[in-house]
């Protein structure tokens, strides 16, 4: 009965058997694709994750970065996918550049649900903080319960699928710069740092970042890596998130929904109104 053919980039119609009211029906609909991606800095093989296709060079130099691989963008000569294999991307900087940190190991193994899988040891999930503490921007609580509609209307993908989670970057004032869709949500953050970094916006400060599920740990810390002092979820968030973005000096919220939020590091970011 399987069958699949393309439709909406990023998914495929696949045939199904519609059950309904003691009724069978045959029918199609489409379906997230989630496929493998390996990225490469130079020949070595760093990281394999499993992803939703498009944007994959955004999202390899989004990991690199926020996994504290290469410490600095500007050091990136090449990133484009392989020849041979459109689920490779290799990523080459100059020789001898300084901040680039391959792992000691091939320890990389990313499912679509967790970003932190196959690291050798909790002291590795730690890694370079952007310190954000200091950063002064604020924005209205009004203007943040507007966000989550603005990123509904930007999720086609989502909205034909209804199986993937997205990112957003906003400005203080609630202007929609970038959205991302992807099966793991940490790849959909990283496809944003990449984003970011390929349009020399480095380091994100001053920006907003929602989530369309929940917030865990490993998001905060890659929003940190890139400087961004806001993160809010539109569902729940973790204990390790919130101990995470009290630290590094971030503002974390959660249950954006409505005019309700709540607010759980960082208070004072957030303009009541």
């Amino acid at each position: 009965m399987y069958s699949a053919r393309v439709s909406l980039p990023g998914s495929r119609e696949i045939a199904h058997l519609q059950l309904s009211d003691g009724e069978a029906h045959s029918g199609s609909a489409p379906v997230v694709v989630e496929e493998p991606l390996e990225i490469r800095l130079g020949d070595r093989p760093i990281a394999v994750t499993m992803r939703t296709p498009g944007n994959d060079i955004e999202l390899a130099m989004g990991f690199l970065f926020t996994e504290n691989i290469i410490e600095d963008p500007g050091v990136v000569v090449t990133a484009a996918h392989c020849d041979e294999n459109q689920n490779v991307v290799e990523v080459r900087t100059e020789p001898g550049a300084k901040g680039v940190n391959p792992p000691p190991q091939r320890n990389f193994y990313a499912t679509s649900s967790c970003g932190l899988c196959g690291k050798a040891s909790i002291d590795q999930i730690v890694t370079r903080i952007t310190d954000v503490a200091q950063d002064a921007t604020r924005v209205r609580a009004s203007v943040l319960q507007t966000l989550p509609a603005e990123l509904r209307e930007a999720q086609p993908l989502f909205q034909a699928t209804g199986s993937l989670h997205a990112a957003a970057l906003f400005r203080p004032d609630g202007k929609l710069l970038c959205v991302r869709e992807d099966v793991g949500r940490h790849n959909a953050v990283d496809k944003l740092v990449g984003w970011a970094a390929l349009e020399d916006q480095f380091l994100l400060r001053g920006a907003v970042l929602l989530l369309s599920g929940r917030c865990s740990f490993e998001i905060v810390q890659k929003a940190a890596a890139a400087g961004i002092p806001i993160v809010a979820a539109i569902s729940g968030t973790s204990s390790l998130a919130a101990s995470f973005a009290e630290e590094a000096g971030q503002t974390l919220i959660a249950f954006l929904r409505g005019r309700e939020m709540k607010v759980y590091t960082a208070p004072e970011r957030i303009q009541v109104d």
